[in-house]
């Protein structure tokens, strides 16, 4: 039976969450040189249509359809057959293309480690192919009665299916497509830093509907995680910024990072842990992913906007955190700190393979896309800016 409250809740919550694509796409153009703003700006949008289409033909059916050894649903839901407008609380299209904007988002986050030199066609073939082999198997596994699920693993929002997977397969892409023309020799500062603000704002917006429109009802459970959101986005935002002072002078940068950093740690446990966690969670969210960029920059890896260190390392914490901190008062779990370690191993063992496993399958499609398309633009090309070069656009027009 369709509750019209909660139908409501998760139709707003879902307008909120596709409006953080674009927050991803202003969030990375900022931080680009301003001959490659439009270009990544771009790439969102365009990640945000190839997913559409891939998850309403095939891509819905094989995160949701019925399990297939733990691993992949079948095809009934191709073309969306037997999707309709009925459901168990919500109509089942509504939780179709709710579950369509994180795939979505999911893809423009992954746009990192390509910044300023990947070829926009073979992007296309990539993200095709990446939502396919690497986001739909997840979700499965995750939300759709995968093994995941069966072992009793938690990821209210995604940290697993979302951030583990953007973050470590970002690194593994980056590894493969190669630094930029000049990357350690000459500087490559962001362009427009309250662009970067701005994109940052959106997405701490659309978070709120990325976990509290998990519960898929108006309800308490959406109320719990919602009100954890903020906390923990503060938290980090802070703790960012407070050990980013430490080296200098506080940045802005710093400051939303961290935001998105404590965001990025409390959505796999929005629905499972109580407000005074969300402190901790967030806190050390913006703490270790601060460190992370450290280490990528003494590395020289051109991992070019952090979606390893933000998403990838903080949504390995959250999934471990999610194991400490859960409670059965929340979402009828208990965790290590109340009485239940085993919790706490399971989330480390699936966090660990979603990350092998998100690495490796990434790994291999950017070698096979580079080995048939090629990956990236000419050095022409990326000296003279993709603005230009991809789209025949630029923001001096």
């Amino acid at each position: 039976m369709i509750d019209t409250g909660s139908t409501a809740f998760v139709l707003i919550c879902t307008a909120m969450v596709m409006l953080m694509t674009p927050g991803v796409g202003l969030f990375y153009g900022g931080l680009v040189r301003r001959k490659n703003s439009i270009s990544m700006i771009a790439l969102a949008f365009i990640a945000f249509a190839v997913v559409t289409l891939q998850w309403v033909i095939f891509g819905y059916s094989l995160a949701f359809g019925s399990d297939i050894g733990g691993l992949i649903g079948n095809l009934e839901y191709v073309f969306l057959n037997g999707v309709c407008m009925d459901g168990d609380g919500i109509p089942d299209l509504l939780f179709m293309v709710f579950q369509l904007v994180f795939a979505g988002l999911t893809l423009a986050i992954v746009t990192s480690a390509v910044a300023e030199r990947v070829k926009l066609s073979s992007f296309i073939i990539f993200g095709l192919l990446w939502t396919t082999l690497v986001y739909d198997p997840l979700a499965h596994w995750a939300w759709g009665g995968g093994w995941a699920a069966q072992l009793g693993a938690l990821d209210f929002a995604g940290g697993t299916v979302v951030h583990i997977s953007s973050g470590f397969s970002a690194l593994a892409l980056a590894l493969v497509i190669g630094k930029r023309v000049g990357f350690g020799q000459y500087s490559m500062e962001p362009h427009n830093i309250p662009m970067t603000l701005l994109g940052g704002a959106l997405l701490w917006f659309g978070w709120f509907g990325f976990n509290a429109g998990s519960a898929l009802a108006a309800n308490g459970l959406a109320a719990n995680a919602f009100v954890v959101t903020i906390i923990a986005a503060a938290a980090g935002a802070l703790a960012w910024l407070f050990a980013s002072w430490t080296r200098g002078k506080p940045s802005s940068l710093g400051m939303i990072s961290g935001a998105i950093a404590g965001l990025v740690a409390i959505t796999p446990a929005a629905g499972f842990v109580e407000p005074m966690a969300s402190i901790a969670i967030g806190a050390v969210a913006g703490i270790i992913c601060y460190g992370a960029l450290l280490f990528r920059m003494r590395k020289g890896l051109d991992e070019s906007l952090d979606a390893w260190a933000i998403h990838g390392v903080g949504g390995f914490w959250g999934a471990l955190a999610t194991g400490v901190f859960a409670v059965a008062a929340v979402g009828g779990v208990d965790g290590l700190l109340y009485g239940n370690p085993g919790q706490f191993v399971i989330q480390l063992a699936d966090a660990s393979i979603v990350v092998l496993y998100a690495f490796v399958v990434t790994f291999v499609l950017a070698k096979v896309v580079d080995a048939v398309l090629g990956l990236r633009v000419s050095e022409e090309e990326e000296y003279v800016g993709l603005d230009i070069a991809q789209h025949g656009e630029s923001t001096l027009m």
